[in-house]
């Protein structure tokens, strides 16, 4: 439909001169008809605008459907409201924009002046720099064009900025600290406005509450599938976008030497964007909003603790204010594709400190009187507040579950079951046991979890009640980390769970609960009690594996420690110094970007926003969007690399049903091998019976063929849940037998039967050799 410029308040043109409006501000996606407020234009839809929701809804098709009997529904709505500044657009705003027409590198001569710039502003503090530039080796050799450290951080400041950091003082009113604190943060709309545009992200966003069944059941599994936000979207203006705001902070050392600095890094992401995106931390879609202190404040220890609390609540309520306007009144974004759209942010005086103490503790509260949710529309703890599976699911096994295993099976006979099992590839394989390990990652958790069952049988006092009610536990683990759930995937979550309740006397018939002060008789123990909400979280929020605390801990780790690293330690000014790499860091991750852009072909940014590839086998937006926007960048794009996909292998070997890919490499350990060797190698006596038939159909005549052998494999699946997504590869190990292995070293492979999907239907075998003839 052609856009009309008509006025619908009094047919003017919709010139902003008009002596009867005033000028127009919002025109409808459809019509074209020009309205004064948003109010209007609801009244619009609400009235004669029934035509114009039905056009809209038309071109909000429901999403491809991967599996014939997997449809989709859109209830809710996110309208467009015109067109708005592209984030390569707002960039091109920038003051030498002309300049960078000539030369896009400017203020920098070439792509090698920049690419050096940007590795000692990222990697040297700026004592170092000046050292650098001070070497006598640049006496016989060309200095780069800036010649001092002032000059490049001067040329660095003067690039197209992002959202900028700041510090404020904290200033809790009768207390004060040893030393001064002060919060490093920066806005928090800015950020999400950075995020919402980003073209990179373009082919992973959703906008709008939908419901997903596979046949009768319903599917659960990105934010947007579930309750809670068709809920939000009922309770907003028509044609409105829910942008859902997810945070996540820990306490963590951001400086190396003694009496090192701790702070409360806050990370920022929203659910638009693709869940199983979001949880790689090198996919660029947790950007750092806050660096919260925690300060020591001259008073009691008592009372550390309450005023602590209030600091960090205190100081996300600085950072998140302009999300909580934008929660409550609505506000303006730009998607990448430079659409507008009316977007939302969900989130999801007491100071007598000694009888606001007694009373909070009486209650079992902290002591925060006014958490940073307290104002946000839509806020409600009880629903932002997930069941988070590293710390509730995995961790909580291993500080409980591995210990009752340990009294009950004895940690020297846990320790040598787990030390003599087969080793594979890719897999953890605990030679010195588990009983004193001290700290695990998530993978060390869920190696020990695929073992801990058969483990225990036979072993020490262990009972067939403790072994179900730990397999009980191990169950709900396992299938609470689904990314998509249905009904019926929930029953078993709640079934399994239930298994551990029913049989959980077993453990305490074992005394094996033990803690600091000797046996304990009951199962008090709040995060087993957060289980029972885990099915209500899912409905409401989606699959939980989206609010795992795995990513977050990893950006400790690669994105909080350096940049502190980089100052003087000068006391006095080392907030200062902290804001300006801070601020120098986040230009440079922009400006990358905008090179990017500008050097694309337009048609290539239009691509990449649009294509869909068949097989996904990357969760890195930033190396998709580089290959097809500037595929001569890829070789120097830091990230990881897409794994193989070995189903699109022309000379691979494909299962008959498409779902199960076979690699070889080219060169075979064993070449030209006959049968008569082929048998004694793998010790196989009735090899030349068994090949004969199979290559022939009967034993009339004996094969006597060559054959060439090879010691490992790779194995691909698709995803279970999503089969347009393939799962990395696993290395299978055929070895024959030798004097280290008398009776080779093969792994077991389990095979599902034709024409059955169910466990009962699966086979269990082991790998004796794979050969080519």
């Amino acid at each position: 439909m052609e856009a009309s410029t008509t006025c619908a308040s009094c047919d003017c043109d919709g010139i902003s001169s008009c002596s009867n409006c005033g000028g127009i501000d919002i025109i409808c996606p459809s019509c074209g008809l020009r309205f004064l407020s948003s109010d209007a234009l609801i009244q619009h839809f609400n009235t004669d605008g029934v035509q114009c929701i039905s056009s809209l809804e038309e071109d909000f098709g429901i999403p491809t459907a991967e599996e014939t009997n997997v449809t989709g529904q859109y209830d809710g709505r996110s309208d467009l409201f015109g067109k708005g500044e592209t984030l390569l657009e707002r960039l091109q705003t920038h003051e030498h924009e002309r300049r960078r027409k000539h030369l896009i590198y400017y203020p920098f001569a070439d792509e090698g002046k920049w690419e050096l710039a940007k590795f000692l502003a990222l990697n040297l503090n700026k004592t170092q720099v000046s050292q650098f530039l001070k070497l006598r080796w640049f006496d016989t050799r060309a200095k780069p064009s800036f010649g001092t450290v002032d000059q490049l951080f001067g040329w660095l400041g003067s690039l197209p900025a992002g959202p900028q950091w700041q510090s404020t003082k904290i200033n809790i009113s009768g207390y004060e600290t040893t030393e001064d604190a002060r919060l490093i943060w920066r806005d928090g709309l800015e950020v999400v406005k950075d995020l919402f545009s980003n073209p990179m992200f373009a082919k992973y966003m959703t906008y709008s509450p939908h419901e997903v069944r596979c046949g009768e059941e319903r599917e659960y599994s990105e934010f947007f599938t579930g309750t809670c936000a068709f809920a939000i979207q009922a309770q907003l203006p028509v044609g409105s976008t829910i942008v859902p705001i997810i945070l996540a902070s820990d306490k963590t050392p951001v400086t190396r030497q003694t009496g090192g600095l701790e702070m409360h890094p806050v990370f920022l992401t929203i659910g638009n964007i693709q869940s199983d995106i979001r949880m790689q931390a090198t996919s660029h879609t947790w950007h750092c909003i806050a660096f919260i202190p925690s300060p020591e404040f001259n008073i009691h220890a008592d009372f550390q603790t309450i005023l602590l609390a209030r600091v960090f609540h205190w100081s996300l309520d600085v950072v998140t204010a302009s999300l909580k306007v934008a929660a409550k009144d609505g506000t303006a974004l730009v998607d990448p594709c430079g659409n507008v759209r009316n977007c939302y942010t969900p989130l999801a005086h007491p100071w007598d400190l000694v009888a606001f103490q007694k009373v909070t503790k009486s209650l079992k509260l902290l002591g925060v009187h006014q958490p940073f949710w307290h104002n946000w529309m839509f806020g409600d703890p009880s629903y932002f507040l997930n069941g988070e599976i590293l710390h509730s699911g995995h961790k909580f096994f291993f500080n409980h579950v591995l210990g009752w295993c340990k009294v009950a099976a004895g940690s020297s006979i846990l320790d040598t079951r787990f030390s003599s099992l087969h080793q594979r590839v890719s897999f953890r394989h605990f030679s010195s046991g588990v009983s004193r390990r001290l700290q695990m990652t998530g993978r060390d958790h869920r190696d020990i979890q695929r073992s801990i069952v058969p483990i225990l049988d036979g072993a020490g006092t262990v009972t067939d009640g403790f072994i179900r009610a730990v397999r009980g536990l191990v169950e709900f683990i396992y299938r609470a980390q689904d990314p998509v759930h249905t009904d019926s995937s929930i029953a078993a979550m709640q079934q399994a769970l239930a298994d551990f309740h029913s049989t959980k006397q077993s453990i305490l018939d074992l005394r094996a609960r033990k803690g600091s002060s000797g046996v304990i008789d009951h199962f008090r123990i709040p995060k087993l009690e957060l289980m029972l909400s885990f099915w209500r979280q899912i409905k409401a929020n989606g699959t939980l594996m989206q609010y795992s605390a795995e990513v977050p801990e990893r950006l400790l780790i690669t994105h909080c420690k350096t940049t502190f690293q980089r100052t003087s330690h000068n006391t006095r000014t080392y907030t200062d110094q902290v804001v300006e790499i801070l601020n120098r860091e986040e230009t440079i991750r922009l400006f990358d970007l905008y090179l990017i852009l500008r050097q694309a072909e337009h048609s290539a940014i239009e691509n990449a926003i649009d294509s869909e590839e068949e097989e996904v086998t990357t969760m890195d937006p930033a190396l998709e969007f580089i290959r097809v926007v500037a595929p001569e960048k890829e070789s120097t794009f830091r990230g990881p690399r897409p794994f193989r996909n070995h189903f699109e292998n022309p000379n691979g070997f494909i299962s008959n049903l498409g779902d199960v890919a076979l690699h070889i490499t080219v060169k075979p350990d064993h070449k030209a091998l006959s049968v008569v060797e082929m048998q004694a190698l793998y010790q196989l006596p009735d090899l030349p019976t068994v090949l004969s038939y199979y290559i022939q159909g009967s034993l009339a005549h004996r094969w006597d063929g060559q054959v060439s052998t090879w010691n490992k494999f790779r194995i691909q699946l698709r995803s279970s849940f999503r089969a347009r997504f393939v799962e990395k590869s696993q290395v299978v190990q055929v070895y024959p037998p030798s004097e280290e292995h008398p009776f080779g070293y093969c792994d077991a492979v389990l095979l599902r039967r034709p024409g059955n999907v169910h466990i009962c239907g699966m086979s269990l075998i082991t790998s004796s050799s794979i050969f080519y003839s």
